[in-house]
């Protein structure tokens, strides 16, 4: 890598992280601030866009300040599917924040299913309220007609330098962007309704949108990238091949598929990765929408003190006892698309301690992480030869364990777990340095952990089946619920007049 640092920006779910990235020497500086989303009945979640802005500026000036040198550039990473209503002219916001994971637009996503297909042709996206279109659909429906409606990142390029654009792999987790032209659909917004909304201007990864005052000095804003999609530039520049899984407050698994979009046919998302220099590349992207989240309901029930202590806790007991947990706390993603299923615990006895739970959770995020790459493989055609992994619970060495020995391939995690912000800083100087390529300004991927099955084939298939017998059992569950009243899933009911 050549040039000077840059400042690497990542606003998360849960916390915005700062890194000040430097050619020579990496990290140099970090800054973290927390968000802190409000989880409301009927699985609503959201967040005070102003906290999500405040949070992108207290955490780069705390990088700067522990830096303690300038920087040439900024780039910025975004939660992707969180989407509010603001105000184009003062930049106020006029709704509240709606998170990824806000199911409230269930019933926009209801009203399009016969839809469903022709809209998953078009933008690559299924009919899911976990994307920003209904989001979107909803607030001009339920909250306001006003100003204009945008995935967040939008709102916070706005607030920093004024400009009104999205990058274009943030647009195609809207289910509004054409998967083949990489511009707005018109039949798409026509469907949610909002054919009449003024939306941001679609641009490659690695534009200059403009110069922002935020973090102290006037620096150029030269990198713009959805987060999984920035995680998945940084440990997949050097093998286009390999796939990776971010572990936070979700689970994303990605990989790569090349320069023409691929559609999906296993349940995966099929999605542009990124734009850089007029480049397409796309992507298959799976999702597990409670990772860290699931360790939080845990530890906010008593039964661990923190993260930190799945690793003791589940290390005390050798197996989950019998135990299964599907932690679908706020419904089945990838690739099943019930995001009206219900986590479920079974197996439960006098003699389950929390560490069969802690145990029976890290099973329950690893196999839906192996049934994504099960589905990246079918779609690709090739079997994957190992994981990359980053995120915040890759800290976990029985979650890592558990991965390998389920997926019965190695895991492979990252030396850093800031791999969406090291994807971020790559494309900003990318956007400040024209003349540098991908694998230039990208920092070489190493593992700092590699973790091997230790477990037999036939064990760990056991073991999956148990845990896809419950989840077959949820999504009976959640189809028999949606039934008519007086229908069941065979026919009409018995007794009716």
């Amino acid at each position: 890598m050549t040039g000077g640092p840059v400042l690497a920006v990542d606003q998360g779910t849960s916390g915005t992280k700062a890194l000040v990235l430097c050619p020579e020497r990496g990290v140099i500086g970090s800054g973290t601030a927390p968000v802190r989303p409000r989880h409301l009945p009927g699985g609503l979640v959201e967040v005070d866009p102003r906290e999500l802005y405040d949070s992108v500026v207290a955490a780069g000036r705390a990088a700067l300040a522990e830096a303690g040198t300038p920087v040439v550039a900024v780039g910025l990473a975004n939660q992707g599917e969180t989407v509010l209503a603001w105000d184009p002219a003062t930049g106020a916001p006029l709704t509240g924040a709606l998170v990824w994971q806000d199911r409230r637009a269930a019933s926009v996503c209801a009203g399009l299913g016969a839809h469903a297909e022709r809209l998953r042709h078009l933008t690559g996206l299924p009919l899911d309220p976990y994307f920003a279109a209904p989001k979107m659909a909803w607030i001009r429906r339920h909250a306001t007609g006003a100003g204009v409606v945008t995935t967040s990142d939008a709102w916070l390029v706005h607030r920093l330098t004024g400009a009104f654009v999205t990058d274009a792999a943030t647009a195609g987790r809207t289910g509004l962007l054409d998967l083949d032209t990489v511009a707005w659909s018109e039949t798409a917004l026509d469907l949610y309704g909002l054919g009449a909304e003024r939306l941001p201007r679609v641009v490659d990864c690695d534009t200059p949108v403009g110069t922002t005052n935020a973090f102290g000095p006037p620096l150029p804003l030269t990198g713009l990238l959805v987060d999984q999609q920035a995680a998945l530039l940084a440990q997949s520049a050097d093998d286009p091949a390999a796939a990776k899984c971010t572990y936070g407050t979700g689970a994303f698994l990605l990989a790569q598929t090349g320069p023409e979009p691929r559609r999906a046919a296993s349940g995966l998302v099929s999605c542009v990765a990124w734009r850089l220099g007029g480049q397409v590349a796309h992507c298959l992207d799976g999702q597990v929408y409670t990772v860290a989240s699931a360790v939080r309901w845990l530890t906010d029930l008593g039964v661990i003190a923190g993260a930190e202590a799945i690793d003791p806790v589940g290390g005390a007991v050798p197996d989950s006892g019998g135990v299964t947990f599907v932690p679908a706390l706020a419904g089945l993603a990838a690739p099943w698309w019930r995001g009206d299923a219900r986590g479920s615990l079974t197996g439960l006895g006098l003699d389950t301690t929390p560490g069969h739970l802690v145990r029976a959770l890290c099973e329950g995020i690893a196999a839906q992480v192996v049934e994504l790459a099960g589905a990246v493989a079918a779609d690709r055609g090739a079997p994957l030869t190992s994981l990359r992994a980053d995120g915040g619970l890759t800290r976990s060495a029985l979650l890592m364990q558990t991965q390998a020995d389920l997926l019965q391939l190695p895991v492979e995690v990252s030396s850093l777990p800031d791999a969406t912000a090291l994807g971020v800083g790559a494309v900003a100087r990318l956007g400040h340095e024209p003349g540098l390529t991908l694998r230039e300004a990208v920092p070489e991927w190493k593992p700092a952990a590699v973790y091997e099955p230790r477990v037999p084939a036939d064990e760990a298939a056991a073991r999956l089946a148990r845990f896809r017998a419950e989840v077959s059992a949820l999504v009976d569950r959640a189809a028999a619920a949606s039934e008519p009243r007086g229908v069941t899933a065979s026919g009409p009911g018995f007794g009716s007049a």
